[in-house]
């Protein structure tokens, strides 16, 4: 995470643009106040994958279709 007061982000816009990019989150300052973030995209997808893994690793899935008292019998 980096600090950047606004003048110093109007004049050196693209290297900070540039560094988001690269993953960077960036702090904009005004009088040594926090006024703004500028993040990286969030892979919608990746992000979607990793919760339904994380929530995999605390779930037990089982037979919730079928009577309790019914036996199965695999079919080949």
């Amino acid at each position: 995470m980096r600090k950047v007061n606004v003048t110093e982000l109007r004049n050196h816009l693209h290297k900070y643009l540039e560094s988001v990019h690269k993953g960077t989150e960036v702090l904009v300052t005004w009088h040594g106040e926090v006024i703004a973030r500028i993040l990286p995209p969030v892979d919608k997808k990746k992000e979607a994958l990793s919760q339904l893994k994380e929530l995999r690793s605390h779930s037990k899935m089982t037979d919730v279709i079928s009577p309790i008292d019914d036996k199965w019998e695999e079919n080949d």
